[in-house]
Parts: structure tokens; C-alpha cells; sequence
């Protein structure tokens, strides 16, 4: 038995690699119970940040990830204990087999690394974002949103300069010297997009709108449903989906129509230029009186607004609280129709177009 787990395959004994397969095959059995109890450590640390959070949750959110990781950092690290067979000593494009073999595995290594981190950035935004529901400023949601997008990009820029370092071992300082001439460049041509990433901080922070505001911008009305790192996305009132940029967004004369106090209405009557003084002071009353027994308007004025060469224009503005649209277009139109059942009950004509023609004859 000795003679035989001494036997030489590939430059190495088969007693070692029995013991490599068995601390993978010992990893594999005993990944879920090992990676389950890390997950318990790294809870500890995770609720200092998000206090009176569910284990449970944490742990079947991260757990996939740590066992992924944990597999194969024990096979990488089993493997290395191997001597490399000399048979395999051979180039690829002037590359040898064995660095192609350590930049697969260490990258293999690096990128579940970032997975588990990924995955904990996920749990400590939906903790957070549970506890900005409760709240009643609904815009620390989509902070929430944005800033777990942001550190995602920054965690995976940090992955890659960590494969750059430890797998390709190339000189991370030699990359920041070279990218420090191009920065320029880079800021110009990205000029755009570093504005819009800029804009999306300043609505982040002065908050002029947020998630679910009504907002009117550049002839667009419509619900924000989103704002990213470069836009936001508008739901208008004609239920098409629409990007803007968050850079036009702030420079752009925006209206939140979420935040007016009052709705306004207007009613523009053109009367006969022959209605007599008497029965247009009847009607502004008449009007005045109606708009006062409405619960629903909270103010109004009514009054002879002007004199034209056909007609009299008597404006009629009132003011509602900030109503439904449905709820107010209703009002709007219970107030016109009672308007025109004054000027029945009144017998008062509207200024109607009159076209004068004239016949010339050929003395």
C-alpha cells in the first residue's frame, strides 16, 4: 500500500494527491455548514451598520456567494501545494502554461470575492431601504437606490485593479501615473457624463424633486419614477417612459407640480357688447355667489376684466386645494355648466364673430 501511494504521476506522489482531493472533496461536504457560521461572523459585523436586522435573511443572501468562495479558495490553495508537472512546461505565445493556469485561478478567486461583497452591499440597501419606507419622506428610497449602484460600480473597478495586481501583476502604480496624463482627455470626452453623474448628487442632496413627484421639465409632465447616476426616467401623462438627462434636469426651469399648494382655474366670458351695465353686475354676483357655496373652492374673484371693440370679457379665476386632476377637471366642469344656466336664467348673450361685408358698385 506504501509502494503504491508512492508511485510518481506528473512529479508528484498519489498520497498527495489524495490529500488535495480530499481537502477539496472535505470543502465541498463542508461548505454549507462552515460558510453559514463565516456568514454568522460577518453578521456581527453587518448589523453594527444595520441594527435589529434579521440573521436569517443575511445569511441566505450571502451564503451562496461565501460558499462559491470558500471552495475555491481551498482547491486553489490545495492545488498549489502540487508541484507543477514539467510536462506541462510549455509557452503559448510566448506566455508559459503555468501563468495562464495562476491568472485563471487567482481571477477565479478575486471575482467570487467580489460576488460575497456585492451580495452584502444588496442586504445592507434592502435593510435600509426597509427602514426609509417607514419614514415619511419617501426620497431616502431612491437614495438608497443610487448610492447601492454607485458603490457596486466602485467595488467592481476595485476587482479589477486587484486582478490587474495579483493575477497579471501588473504595477497598479505604472497604471495611475499613465492614467493621470490621460485624465484629461478622458474628462473631455466624458465631459457629459461626469455632468450628469454631478447633476445627480446636487438632486440627490437640495432634493428639488423626488421618486413619485409630478414634475413638468422642457415640456414634459409627467411621475419620476427613477433617477440613476446619469438620468432620471419620467412616466408622463401619456404613459410613455421617457430618459432625461440629470444635468438638464437641474440647469432646466423645472415646475413641481407635486408641491403647489392651490389649483387654479380660469374662465374667460365674452359677452355681448350690448349687455347692459346692470345685468353684467348681476352675473358677477350671481357667479360670486355660486363659487362661494362650493366647499370644494377655497377662493375665487370674479370682475369686468375688459372692454373690446364687440365685447365684454368678465374673468372668472377660483382656486382649489391641491385635488386630484379627475377631482378638479369635474369641479371645472360643474362650475362651466353652471355658469351657462346663469346666463340662460339671465337671458345674456355671448359675443358672438360678426363679419361685415361690403359691395362695392362700379359708378
Amino acid at each position: 500500500m506504501e509502494k503504491f501511494l508512492e508511485m510518481v504521476f506528473l512529479d508528484n506522489s498519489l498520497r498527495s494527491y489524495l490529500y488535495v482531493l480530499l481537502a477539496i472533496f472535505l470543502a465541498v461536504i463542508l461548505k454549507r455548514l462552515v460558510s453559514r457560521y463565516a456568514a454568522g461572523l460577518l453578521f456581527k459585523i453587518v448589523k453594527k451598520v444595520a441594527t435589529g436586522v434579521d440573521k436569517v435573511s443575511f445569511v441566505n443572501l450571502v451564503v451562496a456567494p461565501l460558499q462559491t468562495f470558500l471552495v475555491i479558495l481551498v482547491t486553489v490553495v490545495s492545488l498549489e501545494k502540487l508541484k507543477f508537472p514539467s510536462v506541462f512546461n510549455f509557452s503559448i505565445y510566448k506566455v508559459s502554461f503555468r501563468e495562464v493556469i495562476d491568472v485563471i485561478s487567482i481571477g477565479i478567486l478575486i471575482i467570487s470575492f467580489i460576488w460575497l461583497l456585492l451580495r452584502i452591499i444588496d442586504f445592507i440597501a434592502m435593510i435600509l431601504h426597509q427602514r426609509a419606507s417607514i419614514a415619511s419622506d419617501q426620497s431616502d428610497n431612491q437614495l438608497v437606490v443610487f448610492f447601492k449602484d454607485f458603490f457596486k460600480v466602485i467595488i467592481v473597478i476595485f476587482g479589477f485593479l486587484l486582478i490587474l495586481k495579483f493575477a497579471l501583476h501588473y504595477q497598479i502604480g505604472t497604471l495611475f501615473t499613465g492614467l493621470s496624463i490621460a485624465t484629461a482627455a478622458i474628462a473631455l470626452a466624458t465631459r457629459e457624463s461626469l455632468e450628469n453623474l454631478i447633476a445627480s448628487f446636487i438632486i440627490f442632496f437640495d432634493k428639488p424633486f423626488t421618486t413619485g413627484d409630478l414634475v413638468k421639465v422642457q415640456n414634459i409632465t409627467g411621475t419620476v419614477e427613477k433617477i440613476g447616476l446619469r438620468s432620471t426616467r419620467i412616466r408622463t401623462d401619456q404613459k410613455t417612459f421617457v430618459t432625461v438627462p440629470n444635468k438638464q434636469m437641474v440647469d432646466s426651469i423645472m415646475d413641481n407640480l407635486s408641491l403647489r399648494t392651490q389649483r387654479k382655474a380660469t374662465v374667460m366670458l365674452e359677452l355681448n357688447g350690448n349687455t347692459t351695465r346692470g345685468a353684467v353686475n348681476d352675473l358677477v354676483q350671481a357667479i360670486e355667489s355660486f363659487l362661494n357655496g362650493c366647499d370644494k373652492i377655497e377662493s375665487n374673484s370674479v370682475f369686468l376684466a375688459d372692454i373690446s371693440k364687440n365685447a365684454l370679457i368678465v374673468q372668472v379665476e377660483f382656486f382649489t386645494a391641491s385635488i386630484p386632476a379627475e377631482d378638479f377637471n369635474a369641479l371645472r366642469q360643474d362650475v362651466n355648466l353652471n355658469i351657462i344656466d346663469l346666463l340662460s336664467e339671465m337671458n345674456i348673450q355671448l359675443a358672438s364673430k360678426e363679419t361685415e361685408i361690403v359691395v362695392a358698385k362700379e359708378v
